[in-house]
């Protein structure tokens, strides 16, 4: 059962990274800040959804703003 969630996990992995090759840099910072906000979001609330979501948004916003 390891084997296969550690699959899925690396295919995922391969998948989302490879929708990036065609990203400006302003748009892969704004994916990056999402997605440690979510998890900086998740980790700080226990796991709430209003928390990851609410992180996503906060990280999307900073990392957008970054090269500005």
């Amino acid at each position: 059962m390891q084997r296969v969630m550690f699959s899925a996990v690396v295919a995922t992995m391969l998948l989302g990274l490879s929708a990036c090759s065609g990203m400006s840099t302003q748009d892969k910072n704004t994916a990056i800040g999402a997605g440690v906000g979510a998890v900086g979001g998740a980790v700080l609330t226990g796991g709430s959804t209003a928390g990851t979501v609410g992180g996503a948004a906060v990280g999307g916003i900073i990392g957008h703003e970054v090269n500005k």
